[in-house]
């Protein structure tokens, strides 16, 4: 299976998952039928992802079949830039089969990538498999959105998650004046890839 970033040639692809996705999901925003999306606005919205550094759509695939997506929306603002929405999206015949865990294994390296902050969702409260997925990815209930959705007559409490990234300082105290010493003493070594930082310390591989 390939885990990868969306391209504008999946728009197709990606309308027909979406669409299979909300008709066979209990606790998708939309019920089946209630929308349209079109290929056209896909296309729209992933060229508008290419030149947005903070919000990307993650694909699984296998056999040139698309089996689900992770949709990281990132914020609006500068005061939330340090944030992503998160959206996902299982086909019926491929849940339950760890999918999933690799979506948020690819997210969580481009989070950090991307300087990423605050990952955050929401669940229907009697979504269980969506709950133990996000659980063993160590996203938190921070609270309760109560009487959120309206499902078969019923109102339905949605959980707020989240999952918070600590950024590493590489500029702590005296790592600065270290690197400066190191390559003053390895030279080029040091920009050759024989040396590194280890939280706040130096590695050098040379001989």
């Amino acid at each position: 299976m390939l885990i990868r970033e969306v391209q504008l040639a999946d728009a197709e692809l990606l309308q027909r998952l979406i669409s299979g996705v909300e008709s066979s999901s209990d606790y998708m925003l939309f019920e089946s039928g209630e929308r349209t999306i079109s290929v056209e606005q896909l296309k729209a919205r992933i060229s508008s992802i290419e030149t947005d550094s903070q919000s990307e759509i993650f694909m699984a695939e296998m056999d040139s079949e698309l089996l689900g997506y992770l949709m990281a929306i990132g914020g609006n603002s500068r005061r939330t830039l340090h944030t992503v929405y998160l959206v996902i999206g299982i086909s019926a015949n491929s849940r339950g089969k760890g999918i999933g865990t690799q979506l948020f294994k690819y997210l969580e390296k481009w989070a950090y990538e991307h300087k990423i902050h605050r990952m955050e969702l929401t669940v229907a409260k009697p979504n269980d498999a969506g709950i133990r997925l996000y659980k063993k990815m160590q996203f938190e209930i921070e609270g309760i959105k109560r009487n959120s959705l309206y499902i078969d007559g019923e109102y339905i409490d949605e959980y707020y998650m989240s999952k918070f990234y600590e950024m590493r300082k590489v500029e702590q105290v005296g790592c600065h004046d270290c690197v400066s010493w190191f390559i003053s003493r390895l030279g080029n070594s040091f920009h050759q890839g024989k040396g590194r930082l280890l939280n706040c310390r130096i590695q050098y591989d040379g001989t």
